[in-house]
């Protein structure tokens, strides 16, 4: 089932791999769409949200969990929550899942490349293949470095867009999600890889679209 569904996801492109994971990436996110705009509008909820957490942070800075459950009550009289912005990542996991089954098959990507990079290995079995010092290996490096790059600029976008009445942990955490998309990239097949590198530069470029328009 897998070799047909590839079969003809890769016919679709044209008999290339790459562009064939480049367009179903694609797809996923426009079919995420309406969930990217719920994220922006939430992030709009916070900002016009700061004066009253920052009210409610002085109120109660000496009773953790008063002001936990206060501000778990303002935010659900607005209609989201502190978490509405990981909806599209965890959104995305199925799609990841079927990307690692197809990469991780025995032959669904067998003889398709990414510039001469098997598009089914993982980096640890092309420098186990070519050695580390090999075009392959090189190719993917720069995949997991580009991912690298636009996870490094999504922690700084959401870093400076969160108001410091978050609470604590969430300020930590959330800059560093997308970090996650780095480590996932550098255990998994070069096919994976090519989706979080398309993916997440649609986030990044999905959020500053969204941020300068009205929702």
């Amino acid at each position: 089932m897998i070799d047909s569904l590839v079969a003809f996801v890769i016919g679709v492109a044209g008999g290339d791999a790459a562009l064939a994971i480049v367009l179903f990436t694609l797809a996923v996110r426009l079919l995420l769409l309406p969930l990217g705009v719920r994220q922006a509008r939430s992030a709009r909820v916070r900002e016009r949200l700061a004066p009253k957490l920052r009210e409610l942070h002085k109120r109660f800075a000496r009773n953790p969990r008063r002001l936990s459950e206060e501000t778990a009550a303002l935010y659900a009289k607005e209609g989201t929550s502190p978490f509405a912005g990981i909806l599209p990542g965890l959104a995305q996991l199925p799609f990841m899942w079927l990307i690692y089954r197809v990469a991780t098959h025995p032959t669904a990507l067998a003889g398709h490349d990414l510039l001469g990079a098997p598009l089914g290995q993982q980096v640890a079995g092309m420098i186990a293949n070519y050695g580390l010092i090999s075009w392959p290996v090189s190719v993917f490096t720069a995949v997991i470095v580009l991912i690298a790059l636009v996870a490094w600029l999504s922690a700084r976008s959401i870093r400076a867009s969160m108001p410091e009445e978050q609470p604590e942990a969430l300020r930590r955490v959330m800059p560093l999600l997308p970090f996650g998309s780095v480590l996932a990239a550098a255990v998994l097949p070069l096919a994976a890889g090519l989706y979080l590198l398309i993916s997440t530069a649609w986030t990044a470029g999905e959020r500053a679209v969204l941020a300068s328009r009205p929702l």
